[in-house]
């Protein structure tokens, strides 16, 4: 808040960091990390769009941005998923959103932002139902199975993961659903969600059981082949399943 309290923290973060970079005030500073956080929740929500619009066309968005990204300037890769999770891009924008109403301001790029990568759950589940109908299955009745509460690859974080929603979303269309992430043994209660579920077993045989897997995180077990040579469909928002793993796959 003054000179005396920057020279301070920058000390002290300075002491575990290689590089500090003191600001004008914490105003600036809690905008730098605002600004970090809307740059990622836009870029995202447009390689969601372009995801559904993609793949109406017929057309693979992860081929596309692997293509794109070969431009060596002015272009910065973006990946497409199931949804947002932690706190820094579903939830802090919108308290920018909120600051910006209160000087007259809409924050445009924010709300719509906001509002395409919320409805990317639901979207999973359309492509769950799709999948399974071209099985000759109704998604009432199916068992399905999600991989991964986490919110991103390879962490024990599950704040604000879309996992949450998928499965809620599964369960009220009438389907049996479970889950499997070894990090999250039990299923643990959230801000919005209260799930009494607990993983089942990461193998082949297990996974084989189910009518449709469903790849909501990327864990790098999850991008083990040999664990998908008995599942006959899978879902796939993260990329993570190799084309030749065995069963039919279908991006979401």
């Amino acid at each position: 808040m003054n000179a005396p309290s920057t020279a301070a923290a920058a000390a002290l973060y300075g002491a575990a960091l290689e590089k500090v970079i003191p600001v004008s005030s914490a105003r600036v500073a809690e905008s730098a990390k605002l600004l970090e956080n809307v740059f990622r929740s836009v870029n995202i929500a447009l390689v969601n769009e372009l995801k559904v619009i993609f793949d109406r066309m017929g057309i693979d968005i992860w081929e596309v941005i692997e293509a794109a990204k070969t431009k060596p300037f002015g272009f910065m890769p973006f990946y497409p998923g199931p949804g947002l999770g932690g706190h820094c891009i579903p939830l802090d924008p919108f308290y920018l959103s909120w600051k910006a109403a209160e000087h007259g301001e809409w924050a445009r790029f924010i709300e719509l932002a906001g509002e395409i990568n919320t409805r990317m759950p639901a979207y999973v589940v359309s492509r769950v139902g799709g999948a399974l109908n071209e099985d000759g299955k109704a998604l009432k009745g199916s068992r399905v199975l999600v991989l991964g509460l986490a919110y991103k690859a390879n962490i024990d974080d599950d704040r604000e993961s879309p996992s949450y929603e998928i499965i809620e979303l599964l369960q009220h269309s009438g389907a049996r659903v479970d889950y499997c992430d070894p990090y999250f043994p039990l299923a643990r209660p959230g801000r919005k969600h209260a799930l009494e579920m607990a993983s089942v077993p990461l193998d082949a045989a297990t996974f084989g059981g189910y009518d449709a897997v469903v790849v909501a995180t990327a864990h790098d077990f999850f991008r083990n082949p040999a664990l998908y040579r008995a599942t006959r469909l899978v879902v796939d928002t993260r990329n993570a399943v190799p084309r030749d793993a065995g069963p039919r796959i279908v991006k979401a």
